[in-house]
């Protein structure tokens, strides 16, 4: 995994990654991740004259938790959320505190909802680790899961917005052969903001069917991904973790 580089050249669409309040954060990988391969996978298939006001704002305030939840190992690092209030709650299930959301990973947290058993037999994130979880879609979106707000309804203290999910399927997925096409999901959020605009409480609705759909469209070709011969040839560095060098 590649780790960020000496040079602290700053993210366009991250904030709380470098400068004097980071300087006692613990990183995951030893020093702020790299987002360079995934924010140009998100600018070349973003929706066209959609930056900008407060949908920009939205969107880099979302980018920069992420980049928290998935890089920083302690919620007291974390400059994006009120730890004492926060509540993560995925398609009406029951919600979790930052610190559960913390060691369950992005991916376990989004994936506790309720799926058809004919996508658990492929990912029950019950039995998964923060680690193995991301290296699994690590694998799938070799050059990360790129993600936008495509429209916002409402501003703060309560921001709803609709947003999109994308990668190409680059790698296998549980044994399943890339495909090298796009594989996307799209959702609605309700945010509930404190006065520094700190996320309290955050409610996420999506279809993981929209997901598992892409990823399993290719052909079962092994039980180990690691057997997979790729045949879908990827794009830039095919060491690169969509994790310690960004993801969404």
């Amino acid at each position: 995994m590649s780790e960020a580089g000496a040079v602290e050249v700053g993210d366009k669409y991250r904030s709380h990654m470098y400068g004097e309040e980071e300087k006692d954060t613990e990183w995951r990988h030893g020093g702020p991740p790299n987002y360079d391969l995934v924010n140009k996978l998100f600018e070349e298939g973003m929706a066209k004259g959609l930056l900008g006001g407060g949908r920009e704002v939205v969107q880099n305030a979302i980018k920069s938790w992420e980049m928290e939840l998935s890089h920083k190992t302690r919620i007291k690092d974390f400059k994006t959320i009120n730890p004492e209030k926060f509540n993560f709650i995925v398609n009406g299930r029951e919600g979790l505190s930052a610190e559960e959301t913390l060691r369950l990973g992005s991916y376990n947290a989004l994936l506790q909802s309720s799926m058809p058993e004919e996508y658990r037999r492929w990912y029950k994130a019950e039995e998964e680790s923060f680690g193995s979880s991301h290296e699994v879609f690590r694998k799938a979106f070799p050059r990360g899961f790129a993600w936008e707000v495509v429209e916002l309804y409402s501003g703060p203290p309560v921001i709803v917005f609709k947003y999109r999910h994308w990668g190409y399927m680059e790698g296998p997925f549980r044994g399943n052969a890339p495909t090298g096409e796009m594989v996307q999901f799209t959702g609605i959020a309700v945010l509930k903001v404190d006065e520094r605009l700190r996320a309290e409480d955050v409610e996420i609705y999506y279809d993981p069917g929209e997901l598992f759909g892409g990823l399993l469209k290719g052909p079962l070709v092994s039980k180990d991904d690691d057997q997979v011969q790729v045949q879908v040839r990827v794009r830039g560095s095919a060491s690169s973790c969509p994790f310690s060098k960004g993801s969404e």
